[in-house]
């Protein structure tokens, strides 16, 4: 665990972020928040604002002076900004690349010049692109799908660059469809698990891409957490600079999901359990199949996920029913 230590979380008040900042102030860490809100959400930060061991740096990493301010006497970098979401990504590649290559290179930068022992950054699994390969394993991926992938790679390849260079130990964690408390239902871009949830609590049809066959490794947020720890504190120098994939390693298919939130959520409410599910065309830039194989992790971080897909969605469950309606 990191304890005791200077932490600088980017993105903290986003979904991934300020659970990643909860647990570390509760392990006697002293914690700064740098975000600009543009998709992270004051209420996420709240509950810390009266810690004296929290403290909002109100920014973004698309500014280098902000980026150098922020990472003022931090000895831990856990880099979760960025601009998420495929479909953002195609229609906007611009400002997808502004903040996920400058603003990350910003932060490479400004980690550099401060001296930090450690930055860990959030990678993507859309960087496997039109690989087929099952599971996934880090050192094989394809062609990317979508401008957002080719910046998450491009995230890599720098902190690749760094580590050569400039001596710094950084370490890459390619996320899985991560899902928990906190996470968004609202707007085009929401992740599918919040946004299924919210439809089945107003009784409304969730919406799935295809025709429900395709297959996530979906990823409870605690897993996530217990990933970044690992990442920052392990000393084994076979074990940074390189890259993880982050998930639980098993394939959970939309139809499959849909019937375990209709389970759970008609706990709440026994009506929920018959609301139809309707089904549209697939997204572009959607691979069909995401499996994660987790060997890497588990033999060089110690990685050692401790919820699958139903245990997480029964944790989260309570927080999406009380905080979704």
């Amino acid at each position: 665990m990191i304890e005791n230590k200077n932490v600088l979380v980017t993105g903290g008040a986003g979904f991934i972020g300020s659970n990643i900042i909860e647990q570390l102030l509760k392990q006697n860490n002293r914690v700064v928040c740098l975000d600009n809100f543009s998709t992270g959400k004051r209420e996420n930060i709240a509950p810390f604002l009266g810690d004296e061991n929290f403290t909002l740096f109100e920014g973004d990493i698309r500014e280098i002076d902000t980026c150098k301010k922020a990472v003022e006497g931090n000895s831990i970098v856990l880099h979760q900004a960025a601009l998420g979401s495929v479909p953002r990504s195609i229609k906007d590649p611009i400002t997808s690349n502004d903040v996920n290559v400058s603003g990350f290179l910003n932060m490479l930068v400004a980690a550099r010049d401060e001296g930090v022992d450690r930055f860990v950054y959030a990678a993507s699994s859309s960087t496997y692109g039109d690989s087929k390969e099952l599971p996934k394993v880090e050192e094989r991926i394809g062609k990317p799908l979508s401008p957002y992938a080719i910046t998450k790679y491009v995230n890599e390849l720098y902190a690749d660059v760094f580590g050569r260079q400039y001596g710094m130990q950084l370490i890459g964690l390619r996320y899985f469809n991560v899902f928990g408390r906190r996470q968004d239902p609202d707007g085009a871009y929401a992740a599918v698990i919040p946004k299924f949830v919210k439809s089945l609590i107003n009784k409304e049809s969730p919406v799935i891409n295809g025709d429900g066959t395709f297959s996530r490794d979906f990823t409870y947020v605690e897993n996530v957490i217990q990933a970044n720890q690992l990442a920052a504190t392990v000393s084994n120098p076979d074990a940074v600079n390189t890259v993880y994939n982050v998930a639980f390693g098993e394939r959970t298919t939309l139809n499959q999901l849909v019937s375990y939130l209709k389970t759970f959520l008609s706990r709440f409410d026994p009506g929920i359990a018959n609301v139809k599910v309707e089904y549209g065309p697939a997204r572009d830039g959607d691979i069909p199949h995401s499996l994660a194989s987790i060997e890497k992790a588990r033999k060089l971080l110690n990685y050692n996920p401790q919820y699958d897909v139903k245990t997480g969605l029964e944790k989260a469950i309570e927080w999406y029913w009380n905080n979704l309606k």
